[in-house]
């Protein structure tokens, strides 16, 4: 979940990564974003812990396969396809737009693998950044603007939060709660049904099973309403299934289904 080095393998999103500075980047202006095309074919987006509670209202939130699993809320069920967004970009409704989206195109990053402190970084790709007439100045001279100062705390912020997510992610790991999880839907008009795999969720069944001191452990340091909220928002895939029926986005049902 934290942020890597711009190095070959760039975070979710980012095309490329280049360190923000007054002496390059002294004319630039950030824009208001009208839409977030590149949200368009992301099915999935990484949370943080503290938006659990808000999210399970909006997505279903699944955890990620592998040995470093993290948190995601799932737009879409097959890759390329999220039925929140419009091709366009823009939201179809009222939604939450997790926090990683929000970040984008800055982020914090160590310039060299043996760096010690994170330096704001952003992607010049992105259309919101550029030396443009109209849009608010992200330098006062040489000295950060206060809205580069307001990027530079929402990132920092987001940092502290992606390191509370990975402890989080520990304690699930080390008591070992997770499982590999599976979605099988049967529309009534079709003759095979559509399973879902490569993800993993919180087995309900060992929460019920865990001891009561481990729950209250659990309760006081606030894991428990994390799982609760990630156990209640899993219904909400069958309503993502629904939604990508309705806008023709269902591939061809089958035992090896694109993975979640």
């Amino acid at each position: 979940m934290a942020s890597s080095a711009p190095a070959a393998q760039l975070p979710l999103l980012y095309t490329q990564l280049e360190p923000l500075s007054s002496g390059t980047h002294g004319a630039f202006k950030l824009r208001p974003a009208q839409s977030a095309p590149f949200l368009a074919q992301q099915h999935a987006i990484p949370l943080t812990i503290d938006e659990f509670i808000t999210c399970q209202r909006f997505y279903p939130i699944v955890f990620s396969a592998g040995d470093n699993p993290v948190p995601l809320a799932l737009m879409g069920l097959n890759e390329g396809v999220n039925v929140f967004i419009d091709e366009e970009g823009k939201p179809r409704g009222e939604l939450y737009i997790p926090a990683y989206v929000r970040r984008y195109p800055f982020l914090l990053a160590r310039l060299r693998p043996d760096a010690e402190e994170l330096s704001l970084c952003f992607d010049p790709t992105s259309d919101v950044v550029g030396a443009y007439d109209e849009g608010e100045p992200l330098f006062d001279g040489e000295k950060a603007s206060e809205t580069t100062n307001a990027i530079l705390k929402f990132c920092e912020e987001f940092e502290l939060s992606a390191q509370r997510t990975n402890a989080f992610m520990k304690e699930l790991l080390d008591m070992d709660l997770l499982i590999d999880g599976e979605v099988s839907i049967q529309p009534a008009e079709e003759q095979a049904p559509f399973v879902y795999r490569g993800f993993r969720i919180i087995a309900e069944e060992k929460i019920r099973e865990l001891r009561g001191d481990e729950l209250r452990k659990m309760n006081q340091n606030g894991m428990l309403p994390l799982i609760i909220a990630h156990l209640f928002s899993l219904p909400l895939i069958r309503e993502v299934f629904g939604k990508q029926a309705q806008q023709g986005k269902i591939p061809q049902p089958g035992p090896e289904m694109a993975n979640a």
